[in-house]
């Protein structure tokens, strides 16, 4: 990536040198030419928000940034690109979604995330900190911003217009009007859930922002509710890619003997699931890990892993993380465990399991979805 810094030498995490998706896009080289080009001063509190595989914060570690982000996995490639250009530790501050706020922004970057709820809990958790004279530029694809991303930014940060595209990037900025009172943050957003969904009928949501869909069950998961095992018998069993945990509650309200293990790469998840779980004053044991699927789970451990695969990488359209799942559940999977997996039926998930396991049977069906079982011999 050509800076005008120098030259960066980036890699999304985990590393794969078969992976042919770049570290960073034509957004992320427009929002840093701007600053270069328009003699921005960067030698207050710098705050980058979105920053999707750490490319914005390696250009300008040397002055000390702040990242936040939702994401596991661009903590550890941020660590990784900062390592391999000798940032020393520290240089710059990572911090998640979940962790509080800075009390000061100077320059506030941000890069426009899918999520529009994301987008608006983060502006309003830092307004309070954003003052006249803060510099706010945000930065996407041209197919990421809409009218309602620069609403968004004028209702909680003050007037708002963009620039023209440049290789379908476009920038934003923002003239902060500090109000006198800090906006209202709606999220976190709780819901009850409705009768004929089998244990969690009834039971409370609770979604952090950027959480996938976030104001209502998902028909996804209200299917795989409707064909989950019971788990009987099953001591340790994983919530994969657990999203806000409606699914490993479920399994803990019917078997209150079964530990149960929530894992996610996004903190926002993870804080939901746990929220979730709390809410509905569930029996039992649980545990909740923020990594990258089921890394650190001791191989041979696990006796069932309920699985609902993202098959997006932000914008772009990849059956890694799937794969990857598979891979670790078979891993930590004692012989005779199974996996459980929802997935588009245009997917084709049975055809990777067969590779992985051996077997793949399919448990139920309709014309969008289905729901797969695996067993490790």
């Amino acid at each position: 990536m050509t800076t005008p810094w120098g030259e960066l030498a980036l890699t999304r995490f985990p590393e794969d040198p078969r992976d042919r998706l770049r570290a960073w896009d034509a957004s992320d080289e427009y929002l840093l030419r701007h600053l270069a080009e328009q003699e921005i001063s960067l030698s207050g509190d710098v705050v980058v928000v979105g920053d999707r595989w750490g490319a914005l914060a390696t250009a300008l570690a040397g002055h000390r940034p702040t990242q936040i982000t939702d994401s596991y996995l661009t903590q550890e490639a941020t660590r990784a690109n900062l390592a391999r250009h000798g940032v020393e530790p520290g240089t710059v501050r990572l911090l998640t979604t979940q962790d509080p706020p800075p009390d000061r922004v100077d320059v506030l970057l941000v890069r426009v995330p899918k999520s529009l709820a994301l987008l608006e809990d983060q502006l309003t958790r830092l307004a309070p900190a954003v003052h006249e004279g803060t510099v706010v530029v945000g930065t996407g694809m041209v197919k990421e911003i809409h009218t309602s991303t620069l609403q968004l930014f004028e209702r909680v940060l003050g007037p708002t217009r963009t620039s023209l595209a440049q290789k379908k990037a476009r920038l934003i900025f923002c003239t902060p009007e500090p109000a006198s009172e800090p906006p209202v943050n709606p999220w976190p957003y709780a819901y009850t859930l409705p009768d004929g969904i089998g244990a969690v009928s009834h039971s409370t949501v609770v979604n952090h922002a950027g959480v996938f869909c976030a104001d209502r069950l998902d028909i996804g998961t209200r299917f795989f509710l409707g064909h989950l095992p019971d788990g009987k018998g099953a001591r340790r069993v994983v919530d994969l890619g657990c999203g806000n945990g409606i699914v490993g509650t479920a399994v803990a309200l019917t078997n209150p003997e079964a530990e149960v293990l929530f894992v996610d790469e996004s903190f926002q998840a993870v804080a939901s699931a746990e929220a979730t779980y709390r809410a509905n004053g569930v029996p039992g044991h649980a545990e909740f890990r923020v990594r990258d699927g089921m890394a650190g789970v001791p191989a041979g451990s696990v006796d069932l892993v309920l699985n609902n695969p993202p098959f997006h990488s932000h914008q772009a359209t990849t059956d890694a993380t799937a794969w990857r799942m598979f891979t670790g559940a078979k891993r930590a999977l004692r012989p005779g465990g199974e996996l459980w997996v929802i997935g588009n039926r245009h997917l084709g998930y049975h055809v990777k399991l067969r590779r992985l396991f051996g077997n793949s049977e399919l448990v139920a069906g309709d014309p969008k979805f289905v729901v797969l079982r695996a067993v490790k011999r």
